[in-house]
């Protein structure tokens, strides 16, 4: 039994609850929100605390799943809950990673506790199947591809901008680009030519539409490397047309042995992303309690992390079954 928590209470928050609730090898302790505890109701009649009560538990939690946004609140949690806890996280900046994972990493050495970073599918899976590719086929050139679908981060960091009630960010792939690197010749390939990122935003009556439409479009790390499209619309809008979160993507590897042409593909379509990234980040935090107790401190990222940490059947029968 993992003595397991929950920090944030959003759509990753809640999917990880759920998964939680439905797995007999998790005592889900309870969940930290910045909210009021007090107005915070759980379908399965989970205990709420404050995010600031968070250190009184030491001692009483085998790991935490942070579900925070990346954007602005993650890394800062990461690095104060690592002193006293493993925990797991879904951080998706790819161009702030470094810089997180040397931070943890210092963190984790000075307090003996274990951290698994930028795990979900993206940074996570994909991660993986790059890293796969590109080892078993050296000479050539790897594209990833995101979507059609939402971006939790991405939307995230939407919502964050003063002004916005309620905002949601699709990923676009551009078909001439997928077809490009299909047909090995993707190599040429930057950012913006890959990807449209279109935002739909609901702006408070007396919100300056323009300055939002502005902080979107050149948000570091998040769109100003894309072409963005950002329309404004009503809150039935919203509420009638972008109600679900699917996503999805793909990993292309197109080169060459021997002479003889190869191209890899992994795929990923998905109904629901927060739902699925829960699936991946709670796999996980049975592998961080796994390894934990095998004597594992640290950090570490999904390249570091053993397959057979995830399984909760014996090494032998599995191997025996699955290769």
């Amino acid at each position: 039994m993992i003595n397991f928590a929950i920090v944030g209470y959003g759509n990753l928050g809640r999917a990880c609850e759920k998964i939680a609730h439905d797995d007999k090898n998790f005592n889900l302790v309870g969940i930290f929100t910045r909210r009021d505890p007090a107005t915070m109701k759980s379908p399965f009649g989970t205990a709420f605390y404050n995010q600031s009560d968070i250190e009184n538990f030491k001692g009483k939690i085998d790991v935490l799943a942070l579900c925070t946004g990346s954007a602005n609140d993650l890394t800062d949690l990461g690095k104060r809950c690592a002193k006293c806890f493993n925990t797991v996280d879904s951080f998706d900046t790819h161009a702030r990673m470094k810089e997180y994972i040397s931070d943890m990493q210092k963190i984790n050495g000075e307090n003996g506790t274990l951290s698994f970073v930028g795990i979900g599918w993206d940074p996570g899976l994909f991660s993986l199947m790059r890293a796969v590719f590109g080892g078993v086929l050296r000479d050539g050139n790897t594209q990833t591809f995101w979507g059609k679908g939402v971006s939790q981060g991405h939307s995230e960091a939407i919502r964050k901008i003063a002004g916005v009630v309620k905002g949601i960010q699709y990923t676009v792939p551009k078909q001439e680009a997928l077809d490009k690197a299909r047909s090995g010749h993707g190599e040429t390939l930057t950012t913006r030519d890959k990807h449209l990122r279109e935002c739909f935003v609901v702006a408070a009556d007396d919100a300056d539409k323009a300055e939002i439409e502005r902080q979107i479009v050149t948000m570091p790390n998040y769109f100003d490397e894309y072409d963005t499209v950002v329309h404004f619309i009503t809150a039935e809008e919203f509420d009638r047309d972008h109600n679900k979160m699917p996503h999805g993507g793909f990993v292309l590897r197109s080169g060459e042995v021997n002479g003889q042409h190869h191209n890899l593909e992994f795929s990923l379509k998905l109904d629901s992303n927060p739902d699925f990234t829960a699936s991946v980040l709670m796999a996980y935090v049975k592998a961080n309690a796994k390894l934990y107790a095998a004597g594992e401190r640290g950090t570490k990222t999904i390249l570091d992390i053993p397959a057979i940490a995830l399984t909760d059947e014996d090494r032998l029968e599995y191997i025996a079954h699955t290769l």
